[in-house]
């Protein structure tokens, strides 16, 4: 195990103790942050949430925060945008959490209201000595043709002609891809299907694939444990998860022919289009926008609460720590390169929570 791998097990470890999360670490359910002693706010009321482990770093450092001003506390389980749609459907948790949003139909079918909540990057990343973080660059048709497993060493010749100079091994690729239903490989598998014409004829874009290559592993955390441990491995996770880890993310061409690197600046120029006042439950996939500076795979991540909570008190608990989260968290999401929804748009959302969310009497639950 190099030492790499364990800094992200033992941060994993950490993050879980005081934010519950499934991953195959820990126990399906973990402790909420709000479960110490002395906390009555936490006890009177349990905000449970499940899903996307794309915006998990983020939505732990808000939960950590949140509890230490408030003394409510949030459990979130980070174990994939598929299973937590099944969840928040179900109603066994207060919300759920989402990179692939839900089309208008699908949300009124399963009286949901739906928005985002902060925007990231998903990155290629890879396990090759001697390369750093962005000095390997990769263009969409050739990054289809590695998960197609057509292009199969790290000296082929579409990867030298993008990379002149790179000295670059013989080895095999080893691609290593989600098992779970994910949104992040949504917003990946719709990049590849918008430049490449034979991903999307042959594989198209879902949460969940039959990938032609490669093995799976399981949420965010373990594409990253993966790479870290497979020489010639390439994945895809957010950005927050290879910086945190030391992972070796490559750059990319975007839509324009240009040489881009994951930044938050980048992040943003992809964003700068959203309509998202013009978008029904704010519907907007981010992924191959134009613009010379725009990250190619950018994605917004959503949250998924019903418009009849049946459990009122929870609800309204979670809302409030969203609101709180709008109004305090841009700072952190900005430090783990995460981009913070503009004002306008926060704005546009708690109008939605007030028109749309309403209790048992018909009230909103917020005004």
């Amino acid at each position: 195990m190099t030492l790499s791998h364990l800094r992200i097990v033992r941060r994993t470890l950490l993050t879980a103790a005081v934010f519950g999360f499934a991953t195959s670490l820990l126990p399906a359910f973990g402790p909420s942050l709000g479960s110490s002693a002395g906390s009555a706010n936490a006890a009177a009321v349990t905000i449970t949430g499940a899903g996307a482990t794309f915006p998990f770093p983020v939505y732990a450092k808000w939960a950590e925060a949140y509890q230490k001003e408030t003394g409510v506390g949030v459990n979130y389980q980070s174990i994939g945008s598929g299973g937590g749609i099944k969840q928040i459907k179900a109603r066994t948790v207060t919300f759920g959490a989402s990179d692939a949003p839900l089309k208008a139909p699908e949300l009124a079918e399963a009286g949901l209201v739906q928005w985002p909540m902060v925007m990231g990057g998903i990155v290629p990343v890879v396990n090759l000595d001697g390369i750093k973080p962005g000095s390997l660059v990769l263009d969409g048709e050739t990054l289809a043709k590695i998960f197609l497993g057509t292009v199969k060493t790290w000296d082929d010749p579409a990867i030298k002609a993008l990379n002149p100079g790179v000295k670059l091994p013989s080895t095999a690729i080893a691609v290593v891809h989600r098992s779970d239903g994910s949104g992040t490989t949504f917003n990946f598998t719709d990049y590849l299907s918008k430049v490449s014409a034979d991903w999307k004829s042959k594989i198209g874009a879902s949460t969940a694939i039959e990938w032609p290559v490669g093995i799976g592993a399981k949420g965010n955390e373990g594409v990253a444990n993966n790479v870290l441990q497979t020489k010639g491995a390439i994945g895809y996770v957010e950005y927050a998860y290879a910086k945190q880890s030391g992972l070796t993310y490559t750059g990319l061409v975007n839509r324009e022919g240009k040489k881009v690197e994951p930044t938050s600046a980048s992040f943003q120029a992809a964003a700068a289009n959203a309509d998202w006042a013009n978008s029904p439950g704010f519907y907007q996939i981010l992924t191959n926008e134009p613009g010379a500076a725009s990250w190619p795979i950018t994605a917004a991540t959503f949250i998924l609460l019903p418009k009849e909570p049946k459990d009122e008190a929870a609800a309204e608990a979670a809302l409030k720590f969203f609101a709180w989260s709008f109004a305090h968290g841009a700072p952190m999401a900005e430090k783990l390169d995460y981009v913070p929804l503009p004002e306008s748009v926060i704005k546009l959302i708690e109008k939605t929570w007030a028109a749309d969310i309403k209790g048992a009497d018909g009230k909103p639950l917020v005004h």
